[in-house]
């Protein structure tokens, strides 16, 4: 059993076998769990304020602190990049996508835009900085996965919420 968003949508995949009372049990139950990750994912990931802290963390942690941006903040308007940054004013937005992902894809994402305000474009050295952040290329490799899985029409964004039951 699965149940994931999908354009706006809840998704739930269930056994066809279940009985009317069976299937409004089960879905109602992983709506729920659904719900539980989401709202956890949220508060973990935080607003504004805390993006900001998380990019300073990840600038001194990654980048000798040398990339100091102005503002940090997540945003509704980006539908086809996960990120922008505007070297001129050091400014970082993220696209709400994001709140959907695991936190080292958030995390590869910030280090990326960060590395725009030391090297504004894709050169040699700008992917050498980007690759001081352990986790880069697994994120790469994830974010890859998702836009393929858009292409094809296939759930994205979202790890399933799966159950076993024996």
């Amino acid at each position: 059993m699965t149940a994931y968003r999908e354009k706006g949508r809840t998704v739930v995949l269930i056994p066809a076998a279940f009985s009317p009372a069976e299937e409004r049990r089960w879905v109602a139950q992983m709506v729920a769990k659904l719900q539980t990750r989401e709202e956890r994912r949220r508060r973990s990931l935080g607003g504004d304020d805390d993006l900001m802290a998380r990019a300073r963390a990840l600038s001194a942690a990654h980048l000798d602190g040398l990339a100091e941006p102005a503002s940090v903040r997540w945003v509704d308007n980006q539908n086809r990049r996960w990120g922008s940054c505007t070297p001129a004013d050091r400014s970082i937005r993220l696209s709400s996508r994001l709140r959907a992902m695991p936190e080292y894809v958030v995390d590869y994402v910030l280090v990326h835009e960060l590395v725009h305000l030391l090297e504004p474009g894709h050169d040699e050295r700008f992917w050498a900085l980007v690759a001081q952040y352990p986790r880069a290329e697994r994120a790469r490799g994830f974010l890859e996965g998702v836009e393929l899985a858009a292409a094809i029409g296939a759930p994205a964004g979202e790890e399933p919420v799966a159950d076993l039951v024996d």
